[in-house]
């Protein structure tokens, strides 16, 4: 029997070429077939909304509130960061794991337009970590104000500040985990990737202060931060010495982060060997 992994590119690409549509099949097939992810996703959920209702059972006993929203009890940033890092680090595994078992040579040889199965692989993470991400943030809005209404202090989804901050949170998912799949295609180890996105994703915005200038630059670009205005529904003090992001800016770093590694994902992957 011939080995698929042994025949020639020519040979390979004899027959017709495959659709876009039948690329993300595959690669849907192939993250159904990780074990891990189903199991990975239902704790990160229940982590996730933990951590709601406990930062929101912390606050009301300290007796600060809420009065209007106060985002960081729907979101607090353990909770947020969590699920940062456990989406940025299952978006590379889409990637590694196919190069550390050497099953990216079939996928290669099977469908020589890598860029395209690059954009495949992208499409896949982008919509289950929207979904995943979509799920975890109403849910941690929801639990938050199901203990905030027993006690009359909850706010409906209307409130000024909710809407953002709920978008904000879903989409902090699919923004890392398209990071964290740029980087693997990027780096192609599986250590390298995970600590590479933990220090960016994460580690990174908190070398940064923002009472200089170059130095609030630096820390607005990251994603963190970002989320962390757009979460936020409070404005900059003006008597503060400090530099404050701006929600537009905010915006514009989640957009720009997936776009820029996805891309240069793309570039390198039909650049390079296998």
């Amino acid at each position: 029997m011939t080995n698929l992994a042994s025949l020639s590119p020519a040979t390979a690409v004899a027959g017709p070429p495959a659709r876009f549509r039948e690329l993300l099949a595959s690669e849907w097939i192939k993250m159904r077939s990780l074990r891990s992810a189903p199991w990975t996703i239902a704790l990160t959920v229940l982590f996730v909304m933990g951590s709601a209702a406990v930062a929101t059972l912390a606050d009301h006993a300290a007796g600060s509130g809420p009065v209007g929203f106060l985002p960081f009890d729907a979101y607090p940033q353990a909770g947020s960061w969590t699920l940062m890092l456990v989406a940025g680090s299952a978006g590379a595994l889409t990637v590694v794991s196919e190069y550390s078992s050497g099953s990216i040579r079939t996928t290669t040889v099977a469908v020589p337009a890598r860029g395209s199965v690059v954009l495949a692989k992208a499409a896949v993470v982008a919509a289950l970590w929207t979904a995943v991400g979509a799920v975890v943030s109403t849910g941690s809005f929801l639990v938050s104000q199901a203990i905030l209404n027993g006690r009359h202090a909850g706010v409906p989804i209307t409130h000024p500040g909710v809407f953002r901050a709920l978008v904000a949170s879903a989409l902090s998912a699919p923004v890392c985990a398209l990071v964290g799949l740029g980087l693997g295609v990027l780096l192609r180890h599986a250590a390298a990737t995970m600590v590479t996105s933990v220090f960016v994703l994460l580690m990174l915005p908190t070398m940064f202060s923002e009472s200089d200038r170059w130095s609030a630059d630096i820390k607005h670009a990251m994603v963190a931060a970002a989320w962390r205005r757009l979460v936020q529904n409070w404005g900059p003090d003006p008597g503060s010495l400090g530099y404050t992001a701006t929600v537009s800016g905010s915006w514009i770093v989640y957009a720009l982060w997936p776009l820029i590694t996805v891309a240069l994902a793309v570039l390198v992957v039909r650049r390079r060997d296998v």
